[in-house]
């Protein structure tokens, strides 16, 4: 348990303390052209409409389920908020997956973004007439694709691992994709 906390808080400061990828820092207006300000906007807020699949590693089945969440970018090219959901749903149970991840991002080109985050994890489940709650901590990568390198329409591709802190520390690895929307 204190060698994933520890393993958790490490990934934290890393995330965060690390120096800013040259693709960061925004392209310079030649002087014979004036930008559009509309051009340069980057949306308030990013929609994520797709699917998720998660698999315990202890055992049992893959599942499969809709996945929503918004992002907002609160510190230019150093922070990112995601608040997302999945509900899980099988003949045996009901499983709600909410997390809020903080996360770093790095530009790969105009049309490519990868993102590391972190954060907690609220697991609502309902199993045989039985309901639980509990807390786990979530590691994600985000790969983000926009065809046109405007931010208004792409897709994309996030693993995630997922750790726990109930009584058997569940651990589990999972993948969401899907539609990117940018909202202006």
């Amino acid at each position: 348990m204190r060698i994933c906390v520890f393993a958790l808080a490490g990934a934290c400061l890393f995330l965060f303390s690390g120096v800013s990828a040259h693709g960061q820092t925004p392209p310079k207006a030649s002087s014979g052209h004036l930008q559009d300000a509309s051009e340069d906007k980057d949306p308030v807020a990013i929609l994520e409409l797709g699917a998720a699949t998660t698999w315990n590693l202890s055992g049992g089945a893959a599942t499969f389920a809709p996945n929503f969440a918004a992002e907002v970018t609160p510190i230019e090219n150093w922070l990112e908020l995601e608040a997302g959901v999945s509900p899980f749903y099988t003949r045996n149970s009901t499983e709600w997956d909410t997390d809020l991840l903080f996360k770093k991002p790095w530009t790969i080109s105009r049309k490519a973004e990868f993102m590391l985050g972190i954060g907690p994890e609220w697991i609502y489940l309902k199993q045989n007439g039985k309901t639980t709650n509990s807390i786990a901590g979530e590691l994600a990568g985000d790969f983000m694709f926009w065809p046109t390198g405007k931010h208004r329409l792409g897709w994309y591709l996030e693993p995630a691992y997922d750790y726990s802190f109930a009584r058997g520390h569940q651990q589990s690895i999972g993948m969401s994709g899907g539609l990117l929307i940018g909202i202006p």
